[in-house]
């Protein structure tokens, strides 16, 4: 276990061998520890994503989570995952060209129109008082998945040198979700969501919302003030999406 300095920003603590970020994230969470802090693992054996999915990470590809403690209500918590989005998208444009990176409601950044990161965003009662908040960002730098269930890519596929270890690209990474953070601390959820709708994929095209009990058809029209997708089914009205999965043609 190595911790890495950047002056000025929460410190990146890099794991050799962990199961699960989150999980690492989770248990000293529980222990009493409240951060700010980055966890690296450059090789992680049960790693997950939403719902409970294997999230494979795969040699060469980042693998992190953010711990930090927060007094806001849970519901407002939440809107650190559109943060974390745009700090991946920042991420993404300094190694390959900005014109291919998108953001696919709630959390999927996009590389050429396919699946390249994944974030988890996962919370707790702390003990210091308020919520913890793990923030668990996966990004294939080096590799796509081998078995993967939506069309994935990496980095590398759009570069002609190799691409950047996942020690170099944390750091990236570090700086780019300090900006947002603090754009979200003093211009509040709408400059934020604002900033996601400028790179939104998919807004204003038909897709297709599973959320688990029900399949809805639509026309995604942008964010609501929460976050929520605001979806125009076919009869007129307008569905507010919270959770689920949103599907876009191929993406």
């Amino acid at each position: 276990m190595v911790t890495r300095d950047v002056t000025g920003l929460p410190p990146v603590v890099v794991l050799d061998e962990i199961d699960s970020t989150n999980a690492e994230a989770r248990r000293r969470a529980e222990a009493g520890e409240g951060g700010p802090l980055w966890l690296l693992g450059l090789r992680q054996t049960a790693g997950r994503g939403r719902r409970g999915r294997a999230w494979e990470t795969g040699e060469g590809n980042l693998a992190a989570t953010f711990l930090f403690r927060t007094d806001k209500p849970p519901a407002e918590a939440a809107q650190v995952s559109f943060v974390a989005a745009l700090a991946v998208a920042d991420m993404l444009a300094g190694y390959v060209p900005a014109s291919l990176v998108s953001l696919k409601w709630p959390n999927d950044p996009l590389l050429g129109g396919l699946k390249v990161s994944g974030i988890l965003v996962e919370s707790g009662a702390s003990p210091l008082g308020g919520l913890w908040i793990a923030v668990g960002i996966g990004v294939n730098l080096a590799r796509k998945p081998i078995d993967a269930e939506r069309p994935a890519t990496s980095i590398a596929t759009y570069r002609d040198s190799p691409p950047p270890h996942p020690t170099e690209a944390i750091e990236t990474l570090v700086g780019a979700f300090e900006r947002w953070s603090r754009v979200w601390t003093s211009l509040g959820f709408p400059a934020v969501a604002d900033a996601w709708t400028a790179r939104a994929h998919g807004l204003g095209e038909p897709c297709t919302a599973r959320l688990g009990t029900e399949t809805l058809e639509g026309v995604a029209e942008g964010l609501d003030g929460d976050g929520a997708l605001r979806l125009r089914l076919d009869d007129g009205r307008v569905r507010r999406i919270t959770a689920g999965d949103v599907f876009f043609g191929g993406a």
